[in-house]
């Protein structure tokens, strides 16, 4: 069977699936490289492979954990196609399509909605500040150009945020806005974005880890998780005891989940996720940035922990590579 033929089967079985509810644990995606700094196609079906058995709902690429400023559009476009071949079609796709410009922003989308993303994921104009006014332009303009699904992704770290009443404001009128990707670690939004979904049918997603439990809690569908990129094993397992209402179990996972943010939270967003995946065996690539002497140590000393870590508590699952 031909890679063409391949792919031609996936993106018919997904648009098949397209009537299921985005819900579950979605993980964020790592982007491998080679040394030239192109995309590494192998080293990215290892790591989808790992995500799947692990029992993630689905996968979530060219998101910040994708990181998506570093590449142009051919090489985003490569990297679609190459989820949406190797996922299995009862996973869902989810595809972020930030920018730096609305025309690449728009051919990004159009590449995702051509191989059957169940979704696409759309944060905010980066580096330059807006108004929320035009943010809410920018918005509705993106999602009725593709006439495709739009979940907002609110990533103030990193692009303009979106004020939650902005946010309200475009799911509630836009057409194809059909919920929001909220990564902007505002508790107070759990409650209010769930009282305001009432009788409407809006997806909500956490996109901070630490607010996974409190949000399922609050009646949200789940959540895209960076963590879930390195560490599948451990946001499946609280997403399920969560479900489950074992809350002993839960609060027992959510303080290795602390553990693990407060050993890989102090390198640059998503360094501490690659390292922990070379810990593990599956490789990503040179980071995009000279690493000084200290930062060395400090990848080394964070690499190491994740290993034993990861192997003391999940064994088998960490004998990779």
């Amino acid at each position: 069977m031909s890679a063409e033929f391949q792919l031609l089967l996936q993106v018919t079985l997904r648009f098949e699936m397209t009537h299921l509810p985005i819900q579950g644990l979605f993980a964020a995606v790592a982007t491998p490289v080679r040394d030239d700094g192109g995309f590494d196609a192998a080293a990215f079906d290892r790591l989808v492979d790992m995500l799947v058995e692990a029992g993630v709902d689905g996968i979530c690429i060219g998101g910040a954990t994708g990181e998506y400023p570093h590449f142009e559009s051919a090489a985003r476009v490569s990297v679609i196609e190459r989820a949406a071949e190797r996922l299995p079609p009862n996973k869902i796709l989810l595809v972020g399509i930030g920018a730096a410009s609305l025309r690449k922003t728009l051919e990004v989308g159009k590449a995702a909605l051509g191989v059957g993303s169940r979704a696409l994921l759309l944060p905010m104009p980066m580096f330059y500040r807006y108004q929320q006014d035009d943010l809410r332009a920018y918005a509705a303009t993106v999602s009725q150009e593709l006439a495709a699904p739009c979940l907002l992704y609110d990533l103030p770290d990193f692009t303009n945020g979106i004020a939650p009443e902005t946010a309200l404001a475009l799911m509630r009128d836009e057409e194809f806005i059909i919920g929001i990707k909220d990564s902007s670690g505002r508790e107070t939004n759990l409650a209010r974005f769930a009282a305001a979904r009432e009788g409407l049918d809006w997806t909500l997603l956490v996109g901070d880890d630490r607010l996974l439990a409190l949000g399922l809690q609050a009646r949200w569908d789940g959540g895209i998780s960076g963590l879930a990129g390195c560490c599948p094993e451990l946001l499946v397992a609280i997403i399920r005891s969560a479900r489950g209402g074992n809350h002993s179990e839960t609060s027992r996972l959510l303080l290795l989940l602390d553990a693990l943010i407060a050993q890989i939270g102090g390198l640059p967003t998503p360094w501490g996720i690659r390292v922990a995946l070379e810990g593990r065996g599956l490789a990503t690539g040179t980071l995009p940035l000279p690493l000084s002497p200290s930062r060395r140590a400090q990848i080394e000393q964070v690499r190491t922990w994740f290993r034993n870590w990861h192997r003391e508590q999940f064994g088998a699952a960490s004998a990779r590579g």
